[in-house]
């Protein structure tokens, strides 16, 4: 058995407005203290309110960085600024829900150059690469399919998954063309063939998913994405 040597204590970072009343943020902090328990670690986070993230200053010092499901943010901004820097600076990055959502605008924007890229829930004007979903998947589960070999299938250690969901929107038509020549790749679908995750394949660990994983935790099942986060954060 591998043990990573306990050099330290990971800081994470959790980005987004908490609220009692949104199940995934009741399950993130245990599916944290799973995933460390697992990999013999210590794991702290902070809650950062996308209000108070206003420059890229307010990331530094932490360890991985994970934008987490309840938008529309108070300060989708913020959101945007997060999720760049785990991008520019490789640190391990994880977004569920709304962090998928907005990590795709931001690669949109600040790589393809899209800079009118533009989320449905929120705005009515600009190119729409988030759009809303024609059935809502509102505390659903469905299957995913993986790419093998990606972070995301390793992590799981198989191909196919079933996840549950809580959201209304997802990645436009439009932009899923796009998607297939860049290095954020499109590494899930579900079964009727719409983009379910995403990662960046020149980051040593970002992983988007629209699917909330963290709520595994509540059932009392580890959740792989987040013991893989913490191991690259390790590293």
């Amino acid at each position: 058995m591998h043990h990573i040597p306990p050099k330290k204590t990971l800081r994470i970072a959790l980005v987004g407005d908490y609220s009692h009343d949104i199940v995934a943020h009741q399950a993130i902090p245990l599916a944290i203290d799973d995933a460390a328990a697992v990999l013999e670690i210590t794991a702290d986070y902070d809650w950062l309110p996308t209000s108070e993230i206003n420059s890229a200053e307010d990331l530094v010092g932490y360890d991985a960085i994970w934008v987490v499901p309840g938008s529309p943010y108070k300060n989708a901004r913020g959101a945007f600024i997060a999720i760049q820097y785990a991008r520019e600076n490789a640190v391990p990055f994880l977004g569920t829900c709304g962090g998928f959502q907005h990590a795709v605008i931001e690669y949109a924007r600040n790589v393809l150059g899209w800079s009118d890229a533009a989320h449905a829930e929120t705005e009515n004007e600009g190119r729409m690469v988030i759009s809303a979903l024609t059935c809502a998947l509102v505390d659903q589960t469905g299957t995913i399919e993986l790419r093998p070999n990606t972070l995301i299938s390793r992590a799981y250690g198989r191909d196919v998954v079933e996840e549950a969901y809580r959201c209304s929107f997802g990645v436009s038509a439009e932009f899923a063309r796009e998607l297939e020549n860049g290095d954020l790749r499109v590494t899930g679908w579900d079964e009727e063939g719409e983009i379910r995750a995403v990662e960046l394949v020149t980051h040593p660990f970002f992983v988007a998913t629209l699917f909330q994983h963290e709520r595994a935790a509540l059932a009392g099942r580890p959740s792989p994405l987040v013991q893989a986060m913490l191991r690259a954060a390790c590293e």
